[in-house]
């Protein structure tokens, strides 16, 4: 049996980037940068109003800032707000099945916020906890979203501990307990997807792994073999227990994994699992002229575990059709977008909009794709015209934005400012400009402290 969790602690303890930290780096902040706008543009939701009303009373200690509040709370409450803001519209990004950038940022900048930490700790944070989310999560053959675990809340609460351990600059000892004491407290249902639970997911991990860590350096024991015990983290998240709990972490303190992986940004406020179908219907719509009224039918071929998370097929509400193909396609064929403004109750609900969802149908692809375990090989879409022409996307393998077909820099600070113009125009606190916070987190290496990021300037006002 390997020593995995005493692995994990180890580097978590003494991590090292090989010579690869510049392009860690790079990567690590488009993920603070794609978090930070969606944090904002997510921070009117109702399930954000919610929060905020149940964590009112929790007011001390004054740890971190609310960042879209004004308000400074606790700083588990505080990650846990600005998660669940974060992951509110589905649009924040995405990676080895989950939403790595929404636990760790929110988590990172409320306790780095406490501590006083500078811009590259916070780096070398998101990086380690990246990892060890890669270490754990190729360890298991199946795919999580399929079992009814929802990555980001069962993967997420470890990977933040093994970020705010960073931050905490634990020992070894400390760093295993941690970890340990996090598996323990994660979770997350793939059946609360469409639901307001399915952001809170992401708010919990974040809450949950900086918690464990301060726990851990009270003294809190755990289970030195907490993740490869028979009983352990990997078994207890395997339906067949077949996770691999006995090779040995050897890819710790190389090359990140994340240069491999990275992150895919988001295009579409919506489940990930749509945006190769909807870049192919874009481009059908787009190519011929393609109105409504032209389509008998539209086929869509995906993996199996994007349609177990697609599971709404007559979506009534913006929750729901965030998580539904069916309103995917209606939205690309009806108006050659699938935006904020087609993520509303009454553009769901239009008779126009609803004649298309039975209209189409899934078709399984079985071929798993080797970086997103959860994820089809490549996904296509075929339309059958009324006049019997049939039209195909042909085989998609990424969306504009993934990590293998990236967006460029003005693509990035457009959807960054995109954002926050959104956040401002529904009455969200934005303390600094669009534009200054950008630069700002393009430099964030650079930065003293984690505080001044959010320093307030004339132009925010």
């Amino acid at each position: 049996m390997t020593d995995l969790t005493r692995s994990l602690a180890r580097y978590v303890a003494n991590p090292s980037f090989d010579q690869s930290q510049a392009q860690a780096y790079a990567i690590a902040k488009l993920g603070f940068i794609d978090t930070i706008g969606t944090m904002f543009a997510g921070a009117n939701e109702p399930v954000v109003k919610l929060l905020l009303e149940h964590y009112g009373a929790y007011e001390t200690p004054a740890e971190a800032p609310v960042l879209f509040a004004g308000l400074t709370k606790p700083s588990s409450i505080a990650a846990c707000l600005n998660a669940t803001a974060g992951h509110a519209l589905d649009y924040d990004d995405v990676a080895m099945s989950g939403h790595p950038s929404t636990v760790l940022v929110p988590a990172i900048l409320a306790e780095g916020h406490r501590l006083g930490v500078n811009g590259d700790r916070a780096l070398a944070a998101y990086v380690v906890g990246y990892e060890v989310w890669s270490e754990l999560v190729f360890r298991e053959p199946g795919k999580y979203h399929l079992k009814g675990w929802h990555p980001t809340g069962v993967l997420g609460t470890v990977a933040v501990a093994a970020a705010v351990s960073v931050l905490h600059q634990l020992n070894e000892d400390q760093a295993s307990n941690a970890l340990a004491i996090a598996a323990s407290m994660s979770s997350g249902l793939v059946a609360n997807f469409g639901t307001m639970t399915k952001p809170f997911h992401a708010g919990r991990a974040a809450a949950n792994g900086i918690e464990a860590t301060r726990l851990a350096l009270l003294g809190m024991t755990a289970a030195p073999d907490a993740f490869e015990h028979p009983a352990g983290y990997l078994n207890a998240l395997s339906i067949k227990a077949d996770a691999d709990r006995t090779s040995p972490a050897d890819r710790l303190n190389k090359t990140p994994r994340l240069l491999e992986t990275g992150l895919s940004i988001k295009r579409y406020p919506v489940c990930y699992s749509c945006h190769r179908s909807i870049d192919g219907m874009l481009a059908l719509v787009e190519a011929h002229q393609l109105k409504a009224s032209d389509v008998k039918h539209i086929e869509v071929t995906i993996g199996p575990a994007q349609a177990s998370m697609l599971r709404n097929h007559q979506p009534q509400t913006e929750l729901d059709a965030k998580f539904s193909i069916e309103f995917a396609m209606a939205s690309a064929l009806i108006q050659g977008e699938v935006g904020l403004r087609q993520l509303k109750d009454d553009f769901v609900q239009r008779p126009e909009v609803r004649a298309i969802f039975d209209k189409v149908s899934v078709k399984i692809n079985e071929t798993p794709c080797p970086l997103e375990p959860s994820f089809a090989l490549t996904d296509r879409v075929v339309v059958t015209l009324n006049d019997g022409r049939t039209l195909d996307s042909g085989e998609i393998r990424f969306p504009l934005g993934n990590a293998g077909n990236p967006m460029d820099e003005s693509g990035m600070r457009m959807k960054f400012l995109d954002c926050l113009a959104s956040a401002k125009e529904l009455g969200v606190a934005v303390p600094v400009a669009g534009e200054t916070l950008y630069e700002r987190l393009v430099q964030l290496e650079s930065a003293p402290s984690i505080q001044s990021l959010f320093d307030r300037d004339d132009s925010a006002r």
